[in-house]
């Protein structure tokens, strides 16, 4: 039979055995129809078998490279996204709660006192320095009181401080002198007037902070590189011990390694229990709270999360009466400020 030579004949590029003649027929059938053929169809797009599906344009040899390329790139950042998506949520939800994202200073106070630490009731904040207390107003700022105690007298060093049911608890100490002895002072917030004491004597360190909280108080006892410090028995040497409400020990724990290297030469100066049941305690200068929990096994307490804080270290409180509310002090400039912890 002969074939017109003139005749246009389509370019399928399909091989020549049966399966291919098969779909010739069809093809032509179909472009006889007006309708798109499956081999032209087949021409636009095709599987390349690859293991991830990724479908290349056919054509121009270079034009089909590129885009097989363009499309595996593509293809590979979903890949990396998917799991990137799936990597988030480990990172996000490995702490038990959600973080918090940082302290936001409401207010400042000037006073004489602050150098140490600050305590805080309902109506009156206590600024703290090594022998005097300054007792201001709340709204106001204004000093309504003072204890100041004798150069050369007992009290040496006061610390941080809680006022608990009329009476401002005080840690104290001898440093910077050695042996390390430690008391907690305290003092009528009404009179201020100093009314009672308890005595470590050589005991853990130097106390730094006192708080109560859950039936218990609880003191962190510093250690030092420098000034003050044992030989041998550095900032590491931190500890925080629980007593009963009759002062007899119950429990203790230290400070991880990521919190001690930044105490640098000094040491823990202020800690506070939160309602959230986590410990927020200071260095000796830097503006940071970190966030701690009591370990279920072990002494090493957990670090959470670390904060930021209008503070240079030392004491801090929080103010029992407003929920969130945090008093930290600048010492150099001897202000109090008050900070709202923000979800």
């Amino acid at each position: 039979m002969q074939h017109d030579s003139c005749a246009k004949q389509p370019d399928y590029n399909i091989p020549p055995d049966g399966r291919g003649q098969q779909k010739l027929a069809s093809a032509t059938a179909a472009e006889e129809s007006g309708a798109p053929s499956i081999l032209e169809r087949s021409r636009r797009t095709r599987y390349d078998g690859a293991f991830s599906p990724h479908y290349v344009t056919q054509g121009n040899p270079m034009t089909d490279r590129y885009t097989k390329v363009l499309l595996t790139i593509i293809f590979r950042a979903l890949r990396l996204t998917v799991v990137i998506l799936t990597l988030v949520p480990v990172t996000l939800f490995a702490q038990d709660r959600p973080p918090h994202s940082a302290f936001e200073e409401v207010r400042r106070f000037s006073t004489e006192e602050a150098i140490q630490g600050v305590a805080v009731d309902g109506d009156h904040f206590y600024a703290i320095a090594n022998r005097r207390i300054g007792k201001y107003d709340k709204r106001s700022g204004m000093r309504v009181g003072l204890w100041e105690g004798a150069q050369g007298g007992p009290i040496i060093h006061l610390d941080s401080g809680i006022v608990r049911d009329g009476r401002l608890y005080c840690a104290h100490s001898n440093y910077p002198g050695v042996p390390m002895v430690s008391s907690i002072e305290v003092f009528d917030t009404e009179r201020m007037d100093h009314v009672g004491s308890h005595s470590f004597g050589i005991f853990g360190g130097s106390a730094t902070w006192v708080d109560w909280a859950d039936g218990h108080w609880w003191v962190a006892f510093g250690h030092y590189a420098g000034i003050g410090g044992v030989p041998d028995q550095g900032p590491a040497w931190t500890n925080v011990v629980q007593f009963d409400d009759g002062w007899r020990r119950v429990s203790g724990y230290v400070y991880p390694n990521d919190v001690v290297e930044r105490f640098e030469a000094m040491s823990n100066s202020g800690g506070t229990w939160g309602a959230d049941g986590q410990l927020y305690a200071t260095g000796h200068d830097e503006g940071e709270v970190f966030v701690l929990s009591v370990p279920t096994a072990g002494s090493v307490l957990e670090l959470r999360e670390t904060l930021p804080v209008t503070a240079e270290g030392q004491g801090i409180a929080w103010d029992r009466d407003e929920p969130s509310t945090l008093y930290s002090i600048i010492r150099s400039r001897r202000e109090v400020v008050v900070s709202k912890l923000r979800d």
